[in-house]
């Protein structure tokens, strides 16, 4: 017979690894996808499953990422579109029913990539192409000291305008 003594239970000793895939999620996107998840839930007021469909996900996947059961989004373009629709959001793009489904099939249609060229092209534009002025200087800054042919290169993209 079970006591019940007011106190929360131990967390399951199977609840370590998804705690520790959470821990890993932040590392990895900044926050545990569930946070995301939830706010784009939110902000567009949708199931967890169109969400899924509308980023290329199925909704078991989605599911077990959000639970921590499975630390990374594997395919780069779903990952992009989840952080797409993320940007999207936090410019004010949900302000109504139709402008959310609008919102989210132009997410599903789209094709982004994560930012980064796949030519060895101009390294400026290319660290432009990824980094704003701003977050340019500040990781020179960061890497000055001990990199400093890359804080300056980082630099130049930062100030220079062609």
């Amino acid at each position: 017979m079970s006591v019940n003594t007011g106190k929360s239970p131990e967390p399951a000793a199977n609840d370590y690894p998804c705690a520790r895939n959470l821990e890993r999620q932040r590392e990895l996107y900044g926050e545990a996808l569930g946070v995301k998840v939830r706010r784009l839930q939110a902000a567009l007021g949708v199931s967890q499953a169109r969400l899924a469909k509308s980023v290329g996900l199925s909704g078991a996947m989605l599911s077990q990422l959000v639970s921590g059961r499975r630390v990374k989004i594997g395919d780069p373009n779903v990952l992009a579109r989840l952080l797409l629709l993320d940007r999207q959001v936090a410019r004010g793009g949900t302000a109504d029913g139709t402008r959310a489904e609008a919102l989210l099939a132009h997410v599903r249609e789209s094709r982004p990539s994560l930012g980064v060229p796949t030519s060895a092209g101009d390294p400026v534009e290319a660290l432009r192409a990824v980094a704003t002025p701003t977050q340019l200087a500040a990781a020179a800054n960061v890497l000055g000291p001990r990199f400093p042919a890359i804080a300056e290169l980082m630099r130049r993209a930062a100030t220079d305008r062609r």
